[in-house]
């Protein structure tokens, strides 16, 4: 991604954009094990899991600069869950907005990369989201301030399965709908894991799909770690347009906000990870980051081998 000014890629082939975000999410998980290892611990398990996500949003559908992290036209992407930092750090030096050499510095003092996202630290990262249930509030009072400015930018909110817990999340999730924010795309990882155990253990969400439709959204659920499902989520999240109409009861007709909820799996990617009992906050031994890089590069190149079998057998 080399362009001064990204768009949308949605007029390119399908098949050519999941590529490009398949290999972005590749080099996103990389990154995240290279920052894992520089600190021997820390949340690798979510930003693996979240990965395809990541990539499919910064490789495809964020409009930005990445030299002017903060040019007004961009679209706004909101990390809720602070501690998945480490993943959007690994998001944002593929895209170029922070230099790929500094992700050696993650968790260190001085830093611009600290553990849990911060704002005031990070080029490219809109909001501080180390208390969690407040990333969809401040993304809805950020859609109706640009509405109001007459700025179209798009906003995608980043909320874990865990943040659903949060009550302030469902004021949020009514007052977008109320307000008819059609620019606004909630995405909430499902990787049915918090710090207290399973999620459905914790507090059962479910039938969370229905619950986001009955404060007015329109509900899109994907396998998170399926570009292609993916793609198609997204593109058809961001039709939504904005409405003027406020009669126009909550769900009715265009302007309603979206949500996309992602099953995902911790440690996708690497085998020896993805079966870890602990795996909200992993610590890796010294002599496991050799096998985790070995395992995500096997993984990555058997994916290939397959993909290029398959379009050599449709070409036959």
């Amino acid at each position: 991604m080399t362009a001064s000014t990204l768009e949308p890629r949605a007029a390119a082939p399908f098949q050519e954009r999941r590529a490009a975000v398949e290999a972005a999410a590749h080099r996103i998980r990389k990154h995240a094990l290279f920052m894992g290892e520089v600190q021997g611990q820390g949340y690798v398990g979510q930003a693996l899991g979240a990965a395809d996500i990541l990539a499919a949003v910064y490789a495809d559908q964020l409009r930005f600069r990445p030299e002017d992290p903060e040019w007004e036209g961009r679209d706004r992407f909101l990390l809720s869950t602070g501690h998945y930092a480490i993943g959007l750090y690994a998001a944002l030096a593929e895209a170029g907005t922070i230099p790929v050499e500094e992700l050696e510095t993650y968790g260190s003092d001085g830093s611009r990369l600290p553990m849990s996202g911060m704002s005031t630290y990070t080029p490219g990262m809109e909001i501080s989201g180390g208390s969690l249930g407040h990333g969809l509030t401040v993304a809805v009072g950020l859609a109706l301030g640009l509405r109001y400015r007459g700025n179209s930018a798009r906003i995608i909110n980043f909320l874990s399965d865990g943040e659903l817990d949060e009550g302030s999340t469902w004021e949020a999730a009514m007052g977008g709908a109320h307000h008819r924010l059609g620019r606004l795309t909630a995405v909430v990882d499902i990787n049915a894991l918090q710090a207290d155990g399973a999620t459905a253990g914790v507090l059962r969400t479910e039938p969370v799909a229905d619950k986001w439709a009955a404060c007015g959204w329109r509900v899109f659920r994907v396998d998170g770690n399926d570009v292609g499902a993916l793609l198609e989520a997204f593109d058809a999240a961001g039709s939504g347009s904005e409405v003027t109409d406020d009669a126009a009861g909550p769900g009715e007709g265009s302007g309603a906000p979206a949500v996309v909820l992602c099953d995902t799996k911790v440690g996708r990617g690497v085998p020896l990870l993805e079966t870890r009992e602990k795996a909200h906050f992993m610590r890796i031994e010294e002599h496991e980051w050799a096998i985790c890089s070995e395992q995500l590069e096997a993984g990555w190149n058997a994916r290939q081998e397959r993909s290029q079998m398959k379009g050599r057998e449709e070409k036959a």
